[in-house]
């Protein structure tokens, strides 16, 4: 085992540990404020919706090239791949949308 073996695994010890601290220190802190725990329900029950409409819209046709051995693409696979992306373009057009909104409205005022 090299170093830099050592150094990998460690990394990714570090990178769970932080990721289990990001996620569970909000949640935390949010038992003292039952409504902010609402409308972080309220916003991954939006986010779910968004995903089930473009997983449902995406397509599950899986190219020849893609059914080769370095891929082994499915139908399933596809369509949640093509469901993340459009999910993506619709967050992002959304958050464009936002700034764009909220930067207008600090001219007008």
């Amino acid at each position: 085992m090299d170093s830099i073996d050592i150094f990998l695994y460690v990394s990714y010890l570090l990178i769970i540990i932080g990721t289990i601290v990001a996620v569970l220190m909000p949640l935390i802190k949010s038992l003292d404020n039952p409504k902010s725990l609402a409308k972080t329900g309220a916003g991954i029950v939006i986010l779910g919706v968004i995903f089930f409409i473009a997983f449902s819209t995406a397509d599950s046709e899986v190219a020849p090239k893609y059914l080769g051995d370095p891929f082994n693409m499915t139908p399933t696979l596809t369509k949640f791949v093509g469901g993340t992306l459009v999910t993506t373009y619709i967050l992002a057009i959304v958050a464009l949308v936002g700034i764009v909104f909220t930067e207008l409205n600090k001219a007008i005022k």
